[in-house]
């Protein structure tokens, strides 16, 4: 039963028997297991190794709880099992370089896939997404997938999907733009991602899509406007390319979180905004019209832009972007 942490079916009898009996010297363990004093000696100094058994006196051993002690070796020898997949998994990595470089230069096609049809990208994409253990960075805009079973993605698979990445410790990086949040309510799970550790940005406008996995692998539609063709780009120079330019993406965009918590009253006298101001502010910051923002409210197009005039009076400005100004400026954005 305790072979998998290297503990023989002769030494496991022996600690048995001291469990059983504590109080047992050498010789009455050689009688109880049927065998000779210097075999079940050295079984007793394999088993103080390990840290089972421990000498009290001549002849004379005693048994560490095995709450304790096979506890302590289980875990040592799961620690020691993740750092050698840890190892095994490096290792692949560096088989899998040389085994595209090699690729490259024989067959350089191999190393981007081309995708066509609905349902082969719907599925591809979902098989490499699942994959994700480490980076997730993308360029977000429309169009959007399916999921493979061919329900379409919501507020709340995005929510659930998004968090057990960050749980298991991927860094998502994503940069969005206006024409991201046409879905209704996708702002404000944005925002709420961004508070749960996805690191959120934003641009006024994207080129294209773009999604890269672990840095290994790179997904980018053929065609705009529509999600029917794709292109999948292995480790290669043409990858490393997709990940400068991502970078390049990220560093000119803007956090779409504020940097520091709203203050209630940064002004003598007056009060800071409502979280449904707060959301309004970013939305009109991200470069939202006004039917962008009902929808993501929930509202009217004409209550969205009563709702953005009083804001804007508010604040004392007579443009959108003054009013990004004099809020960031309060300390809201």
């Amino acid at each position: 039963m305790l072979g998998t942490l290297g503990i023989s079916d002769f030494d496991e009898r022996v600690y048995r028997v001291l469990l059983a009996q504590p109080d047992r010297r050498l010789r009455d363990i050689a009688v109880s297991v049927g065998a000779s004093r210097s075999r079940v000696g050295h079984a007793l100094m394999r088993l103080g190794s390990l840290g089972l058994v421990r000498r009290i006196a001549p002849g004379q051993f005693e048994p560490v709880g095995p709450q304790t002690a096979v506890a302590a070796l289980l875990n040592e020898r799961r620690m020691a099992a993740e750092s050698a997949f840890t190892r095994v998994e490096a290792a692949m990595e560096d088989l899998t370089d040389v085994y595209r470089a090699g690729r490259l230069r024989s067959d350089p096609g191999s190393l981007v896939e081309v995708l066509s049809g609905r349902d082969t990208v719907n599925r591809r994409v979902e098989e490499l997404t699942r994959s994700v253990s480490t980076h997730l960075w993308v360029l977000d805009k429309p169009p959007y997938l399916e999921w493979a079973n061919g329900q379409p993605d919501t507020n709340e698979t995005e929510m659930a999907v998004t968090l057990a990445w960050i749980n298991r410790g991927v860094e998502v990086r994503s940069v969005y733009c206006p024409e991201s949040m046409e879905r209704p309510g996708r702002f404000d799970t944005v925002i709420r991602l961004a508070a749960l550790g996805e690191q959120s940005r934003l641009l006024p406008s994207l080129p294209f899509k773009l999604r890269i996995m672990d840095r290994r692998v790179a997904l980018v539609p053929l065609v705009g406007g529509v999600y029917d063709s794709l292109a999948v780009v292995h480790s290669s120079g043409l990858l490393d390319a997709l990940i400068e330019l991502f970078e390049a993406y990220w560093a000119r965009s803007e956090p779409i979180t504020a940097t520091r918590a709203p203050q209630r009253q940064d002004r003598p006298g007056e009060d800071g905004p409502s979280e449904e101001d707060m959301l309004l502010l970013r939305m009109l910051k991200a470069g939202l019209k006004d039917q962008a923002i009902a929808r993501q409210l929930g509202i009217s197009a004409r209550t969205a832009t009563r709702r953005i005039a009083t804001v804007m009076t508010s604040l004392g400005a007579s443009t959108r972007f003054q009013a990004g100004v004099e809020a960031t400026a309060r300390g809201w954005l």
